[in-house]
């Protein structure tokens, strides 16, 4: 599932999207050194894979930064700074879990997004695409650092997105609201604990089995709330328990125990 032997890993922008589609989300370019599926790890196509010092030199981190970019500008995937605030995506059947958990309603937005988060939105609301330096003239946030922060911010929020990036004649991401490719998902309305649900089967669908603490540290979830979307699937009958904090497909479980007998 998650592409880490030498056959089964990702070459191109369409074997990407499915290994998107087939995982749920994904960060793009962590190594072996952080649990969960990478994009970058599945290009290597091995489960020691670790992103060298120099990148640019390095066939396999260039091409895996080369597919990131593709993905993106193709727009069939969330493309985002959302997990940890970390480069991630998302598969669209996801997107709707994803919105009820991170998401912020557009009533709240005053109270929950900061100052400088509220004027990037509001540009980018009226003009709907936007490269980095124009949004940062028209948002008026002078200063680099706070400007960046409320752009991770507002992708964090799923409220805005890069959909390209320009290397010349010099580099700059394009923005744009997330609406303009994801309307569907971004207005279907669903229960937190579903979502948490739904999050948590995507990450055990893909691992087999998740050890303590594993899908928090993974997807930036308070421990009690990961614990929650656990359990929802071993009432479910999709997981099993084997230990606090330990669950393993239930399927895998049911096949352990015929081997055995």
């Amino acid at each position: 599932m998650w592409r880490r032997d030498p056959e089964c890993r990702v070459e191109d922008v369409h074997q990407a999207e499915r290994f998107i589609e087939d995982v749920g989300f994904c960060e793009a370019l962590t190594d072996s050194r952080r649990p969960g599926p990478s994009l970058y790890v599945a290009v290597c196509g091995r489960r020691d894979a670790h992103m060298p010092r120099n990148v640019q030199k390095d066939p396999e981190s260039s091409l895996a930064w080369t597919i990131k970019d593709d993905v993106m500008r193709r727009g069939r995937c969330f493309y985002g700074k959302v997990l940890r605030g970390r480069a991630t995506f998302v598969a669209p059947r996801l997107i709707p879990f994803f919105n009820a958990v991170w998401g912020i309603p557009r009533k709240a937005e005053k109270t929950q997004l900061s100052i400088d988060a509220q004027f990037i939105l509001k540009v980018m609301r009226r003009e709907w695409e936007m490269g980095t330096r124009d949004l940062r003239e028209e948002s008026g946030i002078k200063e680099r650092a706070k400007f960046d922060k409320a752009l991770v911010e507002l992708q964090k929020a799923l409220k805005v997105i890069p959909s390209d990036v320009l290397y010349e004649p010099k580099f700059t991401y394009i923005w744009s609201v997330p609406e303009a490719r994801f309307a569907d998902q971004l207005t279907e309305v669903v229960d937190r604990e579903v979502a948490l649900k739904e999050i948590a089967r995507a990450y055990l669908a893909g691992a087999g089995m998740t050890l303590r603490r594993e899908l928090a540290q993974v997807t930036g979830l308070k421990a009690p709330e990961a614990g929650l979307g656990n359990w929802a699937l071993v009432d479910e009958g999709f997981a099993k328990r084997l230990a606090p904090g330990i669950y393993r497909l239930a399927k895998l479980e049911k096949a352990s125990l015929a081997s055995s007998a």
